[in-house]
């Protein structure tokens, strides 16, 4: 049997349709009830998690594969193997500062150091923000934030957010605007390490097919 890794918010429904496609559909649909296990016939299960706790669980093998975003492969760095891009779920990961501040552009990114302190930023990516931050030199004080990132910009708690960006409406309605971009992100494909040498003959037809 395969344990799928489903992601629950915007992606779950791309994810099911996808897999929808190959025949392998939830018994019953995520949501109506509280299950967290589902099975999808005689030769799957669906497990339902946050789209951040897919990474770990493939990563432990709790699940052979399991979809979720490239910012939560990179940022939980799991050794995974990641096959397949879907192309869905496109958004982008910014570093964005209130529109009226110094940090209002890349230019004053570059300066960012001659603030007299490290750049305060909060983030739900502590980890990809750091090694951004390093590759360019400027010194962070990384506030890691589980809520609304875009209010620590706005109440002034930071300088800059790196926070994820679909159309740009959030920032442009809370007065931020985006100073440069850290990662093109999309849906993938994560898949064990272990599950892929030893379920190979159930899992290589189901790549080809979802590829």
């Amino acid at each position: 049997m395969l344990t799928i890794a489903l992601p629950k918010g915007r992606l779950q429904k791309p994810v099911l349709e996808r897999f929808a496609l190959l025949g392998i559909r939830p018994d019953e649909e995520p949501g109506v009830s509280r299950k967290l296990i589902i099975p999808a016939g005689a030769g799957a299960r669906f497990v339902i998690l946050k789209d951040s706790d897919v990474p770990l669980y493939v990563e432990r093998g709790a699940a052979d594969l399991g979809v979720c975003g490239l910012d939560q492969v990179l940022e939980s760095g799991a050794d995974l193997l990641t096959p397949i891009d879907f192309g869905f779920g496109k958004c982008r990961l910014c570093l964005a500062a209130p529109r009226e501040s110094k940090l209002g552009s890349q230019a004053a990114l570059a300066d960012a150091a001659e603030m007299g302190r490290s750049l305060r930023v909060a983030s739900k990516y502590p980890r990809l923000s750091a090694r951004w931050f390093a590759r360019r030199g400027v010194p962070v004080d990384l506030i890691a934030l589980s809520g609304s990132v875009e209010l620590a910009a706005v109440s002034g708690l930071t300088d800059a957010i790196v926070d994820l960006v679909e159309s740009g409406r959030t920032l442009e309605e809370n007065g931020l605007v985006v100073v440069d971009e850290l990662l093109q992100v999309s849906a993938r494909l994560v898949v064990n390490r272990a599950a892929y040498r030893l379920k190979v003959e159930e899992l290589l037809p189901l790549l080809e097919k979802l590829g």
